[in-house]
């Protein structure tokens, strides 16, 4: 039985594109998004997109701009990030898998340490005690030999590790086109069916 409730959250690193426009695809796939962000990324989201939230009072339409629609809203759950009796919090609420995009160098050596001293990172370690993906998208540069060591630790643990590190093969003529990259290779992780760009090897017309 498929499960179409995906947690996401986003963190303090830059790349929130690459986290709302994850956002659009999964709503528009039809899937039920729990969704959760840092206080920092409430900063990062206001820098890089120019959209000021309130992570309190969370209102949609001011996050997701022209694209939200009442309609989402029965298929969009909004969790605070300091909310431990939210479902996401517990292993006994099923989910299809968690992505974190992007996430921080902290947020990751959290879980790596299986610290669980918020949502984001209680949600995370759930997900790896049940053994349910958890796709986590760092972006940063360059990397110090703890976050090497923070990153093989979430593996052995049973994350899926998937920097923001967009291919060009595809010949983006767009910075559009450079975020669907790195978001198509995060839909394939989760089995969420997409068009967001030709595959290797495909044909036009294929």
């Amino acid at each position: 039985m498929a499960i179409e409730d995906i947690v996401i959250a986003m963190t303090g690193a830059s790349g929130a594109p690459y986290g709302i426009r994850l956002l659009e695809v999964l709503l528009q796939a039809g899937k039920h998004i729990h969704f959760t962000l840092s206080p920092s990324a409430v900063e990062v989201v206001a820098t890089e997109c120019g959209r000021k939230i309130d992570p309190d009072k969370f209102n949609p339409s001011k996050f997701f701009g022209q694209f939200w629609t009442p309609i989402l809203s029965s298929r969009f759950t909004y969790h605070n990030y300091r909310d431990f009796r939210s479902g996401i919090a517990s292993g006994s609420f099923l989910t299809g898998g968690m992505v974190i995009c992007p996430c921080s160098m902290g947020t990751m050596g959290a879980i790596a340490s299986g610290i669980s001293d918020n949502l984001i990172t209680r949600a995370a370690n759930v997900h790896l005690k049940e053994r349910r993906k958890l796709v986590i998208v760092p972006r940063e540069t360059p990397l110090h030999l703890v976050h090497l060591r923070n990153m093989i630790t979430c593996t052995e643990a049973g994350a899926v590790i998937l920097p923001a590190m967009p291919g060009f093969y595809h010949k983006p003529t767009s910075v559009d086109d450079i975020v669907d990259f790195i978001v198509a290779r995060v839909c394939d992780q989760i089995g969420v069916d997409h068009n967001l760009q030709k595959r290797w090897g495909q044909n036009e017309g294929d």
